[in-house]
């Protein structure tokens, strides 16, 4: 795994992306990355899993964990379960990180975001990222923000950025280097995940799913992959989206199965593009009432 060349001069280190839901987490992930490895959608709460992306530039590999959004809301009907085993994922993370990036929009600072900025343990190096920058009028507007957050907690670098910009992007990367510690590679120099073909699969389904089903599917859904066969280049693809209710499955299908038609459709156009394989891609819906309050199912459906 490791580059057996120069690994005195070597960094690597685990950084941490936190922050309320639908910050722009795993935009930032992306970003860092240079391809999709996290999913999004305007849709709150879409990252439902500790996703590792890593960047490898020069002697420094930076690895980057996108967790779920804290929840800090349990009372909605039947998703207590999900939502402790979300949290339960972000604070394992944060114990493990040697940085930790907790994203804010510019200019914001809300009851959500305070929650998670209590949840980050002392002694850890907190760099304040300042997303969506460019939805702000004046710039200027921001040092008085930054004073108030500075009061907040002792963030050891402020970052402004839009995590859409390249520049911005290759400019975080250059701060936290100084932050790695000296220590030889965890992955090899061409890794961008330690996630399987078999999860990004499921995860862009999902994606697929919550963003052609706007407002109208509640977030209590999911994708579970049924069958991943590899032959040669091609790839057989069995997937099951398990909704709440037979209202829900409706929903997902659309009129004369349309929607379900087009969720497949471009979940195995980008699945193509990411794998470089031809795909077969074969999609079911299926109800299972209160599966994100069951322990036991969300075990069964890969939630760790």
């Amino acid at each position: 795994m490791q580059n057996p060349e120069n690994t005195e001069a070597q960094r690597c280190g685990l950084i941490a992306i936190v922050g309320r839901p639908n910050v722009g987490k795993s935009t930032l992930l992306n970003s860092l990355v240079g391809q999709k490895v996290s999913i999004t959608s305007k849709k709150a709460q879409t990252t439902r899993h500790r996703i590792t992306g890593i960047y490898t530039q020069d002697e420094s590999q930076f690895v980057f964990v996108d967790t779920p959004g804290f929840q800090t809301r349990h009372t909605v009907r039947g998703t207590a379960a999900l939502n402790r085993n979300l949290n339960k994922t972000v604070q394992s993370v944060l114990g493990d990180v040697d940085v930790v990036l907790f994203l804010v929009e510019a200019n914001r600072f809300g009851n959500d975001d305070a929650k998670v900025l209590s949840l980050i343990p002392p002694g850890k190096p907190v760099f304040l990222i300042a997303n969506k920058l460019d939805t702000l009028n004046r710039r200027s507007d921001l040092l008085p923000w930054l004073q108030t957050m500075q009061a907040k907690h002792p963030f050891t670098e402020f970052v402004p950025l839009s995590a859409t910009k390249l520049d911005d992007v290759q400019r975080l990367l250059g701060i936290i280097k100084p932050y790695l510690p000296e220590q030889p590679w965890f992955y090899d120099e061409d890794s961008l995940t330690d996630r399987t073909d078999r999860f990004l699969a499921s995860e862009l389904i999902r994606e697929k799913l919550f963003r052609l089903t706007g407002d109208e599917l509640p977030y209590t859904s999911t994708v579970v992959i049924d069958k991943f066969e590899e032959e040669g280049n091609l790839r057989r693809i069995a997937a099951t989206i398990i909704v709440e209710r037979d209202s829900h499955k409706g929903i997902v299908i659309g009129e004369s199965g349309e929607r379900l038609k087009r969720i497949g459709t471009e979940a195995r156009t980008e699945l193509e593009r990411l794998m470089e394989a031809k795909v077969f891609l074969e999609i079911w819906v299926k109800v299972r009432s209160g599966w994100a309050d069951d322990e036991q199912r969300l075990k069964s459906y890969g939630y760790e």
